[in-house]
């Protein structure tokens, strides 16, 4: 169950998605988890005054709440850098405009870091989508996802910056083995940790009825991707339902993680993904 001030923010992200020319439905869950005592992640979604599509979710870590205050600047920073953005750009100028945002953010986060003890050696992942009718810009730090699910086949859009990863693609693990490795929750890179870091992005195609889903690696630590392609794929859920069905996914299989899932639907018929109240 979502908390009611997580249904309001739901409700609001529902309605600003809906004004415009391009009709988006957007469906938003974050839990706690089975085990952590804090809920580190953050995530925010809307459509701009240039009918753009922006989202992102960011992952937070450190000790004493710092995790939590990581991924919240990081989130804010990115909402504040893309605000009053063109939606006259072409695709190279939003590919540069989400990466300066994102380093912006990294900026902020390490700068809150650096001045203040208690949140020393904070940060936080981030994986952030901006959408236009046509096409659309991913990008990331860290182990945070972008997927996108498109005729019934589900794409992953980013790669982990993760210590497993890394011995994986050097042949010293299998992808099976990487799944139980001790040190797979090892980032190798992480937004606000150093002051200079590298972002990943990548421009994608987007059609009508494509479906992008953004998430923490609460999700996908604990649910496979045939999980979240067998629960895109049922029909008879909405997507408010789809979204909750991947989180007690998540849940019933430990819950070891904050778990967030932001799902963007770039809908025909809006009649079908109602939301749920």
């Amino acid at each position: 169950m979502i908390s009611q001030q997580r249904a309001d923010n739901y409700e609001l992200n529902i309605w600003s998605l809906l004004r415009g020319d391009l009709v988006m439905r957007m469906a938003y869950r974050s839990d706690i988890g089975r085990i952590r005592l804090v809920n580190e992640d953050r995530a925010w979604a809307e459509k701009t005054d240039s009918n753009m599509i922006v989202a992102i979710v960011a992952d937070g870590m450190g000790g004493h709440q710092a995790g939590d205050v990581a991924s919240q600047l990081a989130v804010d920073t990115f909402r504040e850098a893309l605000q009053g953005s063109s939606s006259t750009l072409t695709l190279e100028e939003r590919k540069t405009l989400v990466r300066q945002a994102i380093l912006q953010a990294n900026e902020t986060v390490y700068g809150m870091a650096s001045s203040n003890k208690q949140y020393h050696n904070m940060g936080t992942t981030v994986v952030a989508a901006l959408l236009q009718p046509d096409n659309g810009v991913v990008g990331h730090i860290g182990d945070s996802r972008a997927y996108k699910w498109r005729d019934g086949v589900l794409s992953q859009l980013t790669e982990d910056h993760t210590l497993v990863n890394e011995l994986v693609k050097s042949g010293q693990i299998t992808p099976a083995e990487a799944v139980h490795h001790p040190r797979r929750n090892v980032l190798t890179r992480a937004l606000g940790t150093d002051e200079l870091v590298e972002v990943d992005v990548r421009g994608i195609s987007w059609a009508p009825d494509d479906l992008l889903l953004l998430c923490s690696d609460g999700l996908t630590t604990m649910v496979s991707e045939e999980q979240i392609s067998l629960t895109l794929l049922e029909s008879g859920l909405d997507l408010d339902a789809k979204a909750d069905r991947l989180v007690d996914l998540a849940l019933q299989a430990g819950g070891d993680d904050n778990i967030t899932v932001v799902l963007l639907h770039h809908a025909d018929d809006t009649v079908q993904e109602e939301c749920a109240t």
